[in-house]
């Protein structure tokens, strides 16, 4: 079989969760099946630094970031596929985006969020006027949109994209596995990022309430400022330690457009690990949770306390909902369930088509 050679256009390198999940776990597993990626992430780790410390990034650093990405679609053309996440230039028009989409021998985009809700759903008008349908032409310009969910998909469709695929967002579940929390009494657990911990002050109230330890890995220094928590920075190497020390895991969320196009990568990683789960039902979150079967789905301050007292009361059924998790991963959001179909979604795109031996120039 002919190898397929990809240019994936991440939006980050493996230090951002978005672009680790949805690509850079998966290529391995492409390399065996045939298919060569050259990774080209837009923002190094320097910039997702500065982002979550709350700085600014410099504008030449960006301004850098951009030619270095125009440079590797000049070289576009070598490759069977240009992979590419959510968009080439963000906040740039949708023509920037096109005129070098367009040198792709085949197109393919990925989303795990909504991320058109940053330009239509903007407070500023001239905002939405000139990127309100930025997204909707990429998708629609694209071989295959890629989305990790039904209402991303929904919006797809609206855009009149010639194929969409469901690939939902996985973890490999021989890195993440079950094991007892080894801490004495019961222990709830968040993992994210500091821009995602904003969400944590709406079940303050039911935490404090219900008298239970926290543990937050990578969030903000003022997330749940009011309680006593322990925090931890995020680490790759530590996550699954980490997740595996808690006794349940939890996923609040405001019911917002953006928050809707969310994949519930938080309750994937809890499950995994075994761990039930208490979450807010919006969006894919009432997929993933079957209330009462591996995790609760609560809105109130009253439900999330209830939820958060009940399991710290009741080892076994904390047991019994991790173990169905469990099972629900393994059988639906696993990179052993998805590899092999994102391997033929890519060939797929391409039409099988080898691209002809160009001699490489050098990509900087």
């Amino acid at each position: 079989m002919d190898r397929l050679r990809v240019l994936l256009l991440s939006r980050y390198g493996a230090r951002g969760a978005s672009s680790r999940v949805r690509s850079f776990q998966y290529l391995p597993s492409l390399r065996a099946e045939g298919i060569d990626v050259t990774p080209a992430p837009l923002f190094d780790d320097g910039y997702l630094e500065r982002i979550y410390a709350g700085r600014r990034p410099a504008w030449g650093s960006i301004a850098a970031a951009y030619g270095a990405r125009v440079r590797r679609l000049l070289g576009g053309r070598r490759y069977d596929v240009v992979w590419v996440e959510k968009e080439l230039f963000p906040w740039l028009p949708a023509r920037a985006d096109l005129a070098l989409a367009r040198r792709a021998r085949a197109l393919v985009v990925d989303y795990d969020d909504a991320i058109f809700h940053r330009y239509d759903a903007h407070p500023r008008g001239w905002v939405r006027r000139l990127f309100g349908r930025k997204i909707d032409r990429v998708m629609a310009a694209a071989d295959l949109v890629v989305v990790g969910n039904d209402y991303l998909g929904d919006r797809a469709r609206s855009a009149g994209a010639r194929r969409i695929e469901i690939l939902p967002t996985v973890v490999d579940t021989a890195r993440y596995v079950p094991a007892p929390s080894g801490r004495d009494g019961f222990t709830v657990g968040w993992i994210g990022t500091p821009r995602t911990s904003r969400y944590l002050a709406a079940v303050a109230p039911a935490l404090a309430a219900a008298k239970v330890r926290v543990l937050l890995v990578g969030a903000a220094e003022d997330a749940l400022a009011e309680l006593d928590v322990e925090r931890r920075p995020w680490t790759e190497d530590a996550e699954v330690e980490l997740l595996q020390s808690i006794d349940a895991g939890i996923m609040p969320l405001p019911d917002e457009p953006f928050e809707r196009g969310k994949c519930g990568y938080k309750l994937i990683q809890y499950m995994a690990c075994g761990k039930p789960v208490v979450a807010t039902p919006v969006g894919v979150n009432r997929e993933i949770v079957a209330d009462g079967a591996n995790g609760f789905l609560a809105e109130s301050e009253g439900e999330w306390r209830g939820a958060l007292e009940r399991l710290a009361g009741d080892a076994d059924l904390r047991a019994e909902l991790g173990a169905n998790g469990r099972r629900l991963v393994e059988e639906r959001y696993s990179l052993a369930a998805t590899r092999a179909r994102l391997a033929a979604l890519l060939r797929e795109a391409a039409g099988f088509r080898p691209a002809p031996a160009v001699a490489a120039a050098p990509l900087s």
